[in-house]
């Protein structure tokens, strides 16, 4: 590794939002290291994908629920990299049934989601510190949701999950500034595999149906996201605690 190419880990990054964002950091000229759950092939086409625009990557397994996987994959960047810049925490997960089917939602599957989404996040940050704080510009984004700051048709406890993100967003972004900065990235409706699966045979319909609805006339995709997490590493350097919201103006306007 260059000693001028910062360094960037992206949990979650195997496809979607994380692979997008590990892949434009790695444009902008970092080396990027690529956590999975369970997708290690998906993963290391991520990790390729980043090598090919010069970056030094590679694939990680570990699930971020898990506290003792997640202090042996920050100890594997600090093998690989030496050093930790950046820290996106995206790894996420959700349930199928909708917000008005309690009887439905399964308990330890909620347990799970918000094992997965709140307390992962927290465990990769808390074992992530260490290697940041040696860091000269050190920041963490982490990925929100629409589905945290308002109500809608989100299972319930992906949108509780998620509004818990946009707390420890905040809380974060004040326990551990000046030294590191804390924002986050929400998202509105996005094509591509998350939502046809939520969606299933309406993934068409209703998607175009909330495209015309936006002023920008479309739904997002992982670019734009990955686009909004590359500025906020890069170019905010005095923006902390925000949670900046990337939907076309949908939000805005309805």
């Amino acid at each position: 590794m260059s000693e001028e190419r910062r360094t960037a880990l992206v949990t979650g990054a195997s496809s979607g939002i994380g692979a997008a964002t590990a892949i434009a950091l790695a444009r902008a000229g970092h080396d990027v290291a690529v956590n999975y759950g369970s997708s290690r092939a998906r993963a290391e086409e991520t990790a390729a994908a980043c090598a090919a625009e010069g970056a030094e990557s590679f694939a990680v397994r570990c699930d971020v629920a898990d506290d003792g996987a997640v202090r042996a994959m920050l100890a594997a960047c600090e093998d690989a990299f030496g050093r930790l810049d950046v820290l996106v925490n995206n790894a996420g997960t959700t349930i199928a049934t909708g917000p008005k089917d309690m009887d439905a939602v399964d308990l330890d599957a909620w347990d799970r989601v918000f094992a997965v989404n709140v307390r992962g996040l927290f465990q990769v940050t808390r074992a992530a510190l260490p290697l940041l704080r040696k860091s000269a510009d050190p920041c963490i984004v982490n990925t929100c949701s629409i589905a945290g700051l308002r109500p809608g048709p989100q299972p319930l406890p992906y949108a509780a999950s998620k509004a818990a993100v946009a707390n420890l967003t905040q809380t974060l972004a004040g326990a551990l500034g000046p030294e590191i900065r804390v924002n986050a990235v929400a998202p509105g409706w996005m094509e591509g595999e998350w939502m046809e699966r939520t969606l299933a045979e309406n993934y068409e319909g209703l998607m175009a149906r909330r495209a015309r609805y936006t002023p920008l006339r479309r739904v997002a995709a992982a670019e734009d996201v990955a686009e909004t997490v590359l500025s906020l590493v890069e170019s905010n350097k005095f923006v902390t605690g925000h949670i900046v919201v990337i939907d076309g103006g949908f939000a805005a306007v309805t």
